[in-house]
């Protein structure tokens, strides 16, 4: 090879060592999770190890897997993705507003997204053919939004003033509570929000609507899932009733929550870690979409608000 190629082909080798070392080592592969909160994400995690085991992928022998915690911070997942990139892993699995920073981080490690409202912002170049280096699961929100407005009204007939809840500081949780308050406004009701940028900012939030709505839509982010006792709680104790994401926020005390079966989705990512970890580059793997969506209610918490949940929607409740 003449010195001219050689040089040319430099970078393209260094980058590609680490991963060659390892193999050649006989190392573990090394997938880094870049979490939310670990109290959440622990059930869909262990979907997520399960899946890898029955694809032949063994903790400990041929995969490692480090867990990092961003909690109610964003901060944080700079510092984490940093940590990744020095410890040369194989492939991040996060969600949105993380892979962000990852991507501006990376272009070359595998980014799988587990939990994502629309990836197309930016990190893909399609659903179909993503491109680049991220892929995963795209959670379609919009239709969400829509059919959550539609049980709480089918709970709460009288519902006319809703209050919307979010983290100010991220931009789809953001976007996702102007579409809700869009879409509450066309069908007639009074919509407001309440933003939050700390944790502290909750009580001070619900004091201010107190008596002033007849529901609460909370949008999921890591700093409300890391409050999120503290916001059931201080809803009950309103007498709000809640709309939420996923149904470990009903566990938490909310009323009632609809959305994808989050450890469906960890399952989905584990397969297409498999396929990265196999050789397939992330850009070629079409993004996904859940293929089932779930109703949770809380009937204790139903039953201190004095609601009546209409047999209709017990009937296609997964968990009552």
């Amino acid at each position: 090879m003449r010195r001219r190629e050689f040089v040319k082909l430099l970078p393209g080798i260094v980058a590609a060592w680490p991963l060659v070392a390892r193999a050649q080592q006989g190392r573990p592969r090394l997938i880094g999770v870049l979490g939310a909160d670990a109290t959440v994400w622990s059930p869909w995690t262990a979907a997520f190890v399960t899946r890898l085991r029955e694809l032949g992928w063994i903790t400990g022998d041929t995969i490692d897997v480090e867990y990092r915690w961003v909690g109610g911070g964003s901060e944080r997942v700079g510092d984490f993705t940093a940590e990744f990139l020095r410890r040369n892993v194989d492939v991040i699995v996060t969600y949105l507003s993380a892979a962000a920073v990852v991507r501006q981080a990376t272009t070359t490690i595998p980014i799988v997204l587990a939990v994502a409202s629309d990836p197309g912002a930016g990190l893909v170049a399609s659903l179909a053919r993503p491109g680049g280096n991220v892929t995963g699961i795209s959670i379609q929100q919009s239709e969400l939004i829509s059919k959550r407005l539609e049980l709480l009204g089918e709970v709460i007939p009288q519902l006319r003033r809703l209050v919307i809840m979010a983290n100010a500081g991220y931009a789809m949780t953001v976007l996702e509570a102007k579409k809700a308050k869009a879409m509450a406004q066309a069908l007639g009701l009074e919509a407001a929000g309440i933003e939050i940028w700390q944790s502290e900012d909750i009580a001070a939030g619900f004091e201010a609507i107190r008596g002033k709505a007849d529901a609460l839509y909370v949008v999921s982010d890591p700093l409300i899932a890391a409050n999120r006792t503290l916001i059931t709680t201080l809803a009950l104790s309103a007498r709000l009733p809640t709309m939420l994401s996923y149904g470990d926020y009903v566990a938490a005390g909310g009323l009632m929550s609809y959305g994808p079966n989050y450890a469906n989705l960890f399952r989905q990512a584990a397969d297409m870690v498999d396929k990265i970890l196999r050789g397939t580059k992330p850009g070629d793997i079409p993004v996904e979409q859940p293929s089932k969506f779930e109703l949770v209610i809380n009937l204790e918490i139903a039953k201190a608000l004095g609601i009546t949940v209409p047999a209709s929607l017990l009937a296609t409740a997964v968990t009552v």
